[in-house]
């Protein structure tokens, strides 16, 4: 979706400009706060689109499947990385992000998932290559033919956007409340002997509001990460984006969101009635959670960097992704057990052997030690009317990242300041982080709408849930909240997610 590290083709400056995605699936996934009333105001949006926007190539137009009103729609959305100087030299450049959205209205989810740039496909005329080189060679058409041969599947609509909005939308959108999962950081320095540079780049963890400039370094940062975690990154911040755009304020600036939205993209979604069909669809799909599918492919075994999947994985892919479901939505669970102190609680939940835990929850030890070492150290800065809250249990293969944790101040969207801290830990797989939030902010966004909520060891329980995994686990106290997020790709089992919280206990 968004710049890659150097590779001396590109400046640091000229990533700046590699920028748009997110708009479109912003407004591709939000559009329901906006639909209800657009449906009025068909005419005014579908003349801004042509008067604004290109075209589609009849190869791909020809390519793409009828669909009747109200039918699941799949909308594939490609981002191209050229630079206006590409343009102007008409130089070949290769697509950066892959995403297909499903509407469905009789499914409990909108479902979403991005196709690895560097997977390992068979392009049409060009054997075997990275998916990302089909639209060096062909463009849309040949990037088109290829992922419908790949999946199997009819496309409904292409979006192909190119890279001049995104910052500008965020900002109209009224910026986004992201739970960032570990500092992103680059110096401007690039590796020995690398030649050029990167972009400069600071993103602090914990959860906090990302406008233009910092949700482009969020979404876009390449260095040290897969291509996987990439995309999942880019997932969770549309997933949240969605999540907090509101009728009013959308509605309100729908005019400059429409022009920021056309000129950035080149779509088969031209006419009155493709308009009118797929916001309509939208306005049904709206009130359903985004599900992030994974794409679960592996590294190649040539050592290359690029990825693979097998047949079978692959179809199990697509098969999850055309039946995405909704989390369940439960009934808080009633419980019998005595009222207890918090004191008394947290003893009790502290004299659990590991023994115990790993039966419970493979893959966690007890090292209590550790965290209350990162408490300890955060509690200082903060006031004791927020108590830092640390888990006594950590993934095995892991460790606390102090250099990453926290303590800090966000402002809602009414100006009002809340403390806040984070603590990161890394789990032990490249780019996969998880931790503990805690802030005096009582109603954040990213709290709205659990999918359950669980009576367990004292402790009312809110669980969000993406797809059947759980994202967060959250509870709350009379002057603070708190939350155990997992990492960006899922990584942590439920049992892991539920264990954690358990035993997270306030320092001393």
């Amino acid at each position: 979706m968004f710049p890659e590290p150097y590779t001396g083709r590109w400046s640091g400056w000229s990533l700046l400009k590699r920028v748009a995605i997110g708009a479109i699936v912003i407004f591709s996934l939000s559009a329901a706060t906006v639909a209800s009333a657009v449906l009025l105001e068909v005419k005014e949006v579908t003349t801004i689109i042509k008067d604004e926007s290109v075209p589609l190539a009849v190869q791909v137009r020809s390519q793409l499947k009828h669909v009747a009103p109200g039918k699941p729609q799949t909308i594939l959305v490609i981002g191209d990385d050229r630079r206006k100087v590409d343009i102007r030299q008409h130089n070949p450049t290769r697509s950066d992000t892959m995403i297909l959205v499903r509407l469905d209205p009789k499914r409990g989810a909108t479902a979403m998932m991005s196709l690895p740039r560097d997977l390992l496909v068979t392009i049409p005329g060009h054997g075997v290559d990275k998916l990302n080189a089909a639209f060096s060679y062909g463009e849309d058409a040949l990037t088109l033919r290829t992922i419908r041969s790949l999946l199997n599947i009819p496309i409904h609509h292409y979006v192909r956007v190119t890279f001049w909005g995104f910052k500008e939308a965020v900002d109209r959108l009224g910026c986004v409340y992201v739970d960032v999962d570990r500092q992103y950081f680059n110096d401007n320095r690039p590796p020995v002997g690398g030649g050029g540079a990167y972009a400069a780049i600071n993103v602090p963890a914990g959860y906090q509001k990302l406008c233009g400039e910092r949700a482009l370094d969020y979404v876009r940062y390449r260095h040290l990460d897969s291509d996987l975690v990439r995309a999942a990154r880019q997932q969770s911040f549309l997933g949240q984006a969605k999540d907090q755009i509101g009728v009013s304020g959308v509605f309100a600036d729908r005019r400059k969101l429409l022009h920021i939205f056309a000129r950035s993209v080149r779509t088969d979604i031209r006419s009155s009635h493709a308009v009118l069909s797929l916001l309509k669809l939208v306005a049904e799909s709206s009130s359903k959670p985004v599900a992030e599918v994974p794409f679960p492919a592996l590294d190649a075994p040539d050592g290359s960097g690029n990825l693979e999947i097998s047949p079978y994985m692959l179809q199990r892919t697509v098969r999850r992704f055309l039946a995405a479901k909704g989390a369940r939505s439960r009934t808080p669970a009633k419980t019998t057990e005595p009222t207890k102190s918090p004191r008394h609680e947290t003893k009790r939940r502290a004299s659990a052997s590991a023994a115990s835990v790993t039966a419970t929850a493979p893959g966690l030890l007890l090292n209590r030690t550790a965290g209350e070492d990162e408490a300890a150290r955060l509690q200082v800065k903060l006031p004791t009317a927020l108590p830092v809250y640390a888990p006594r249990l950590m993934a095995a293969g892991g460790r606390y990242r102090s250099d990453y944790s926290r303590a800090y101040t966000i402002t809602d969207r009414s100006g009002d300041r809340h403390r806040a801290y984070r603590i990161v830990a890394f789990e032990g797989s490249i780019g996969q982080y998880y931790g503990i939030e805690g802030t005096t902010w009582m109603s954040p966004p990213i709290l709205d709408d659990p999918s359950e909520r669980r009576r367990m060891g004292g402790r009312t329980y809110e669980l969000f849930t993406d797809n059947g995994r759980l994202r967060m686990v959250a509870w709350r106290t009379p002057k603070a909240v708190y939350w155990v997020s997992n990492t960006l790709m899922r990584t942590l089992t439920n049992r892991q997610m539920l264990a954690l919280a358990r035993s997270a206990a306030r320092v001393g």
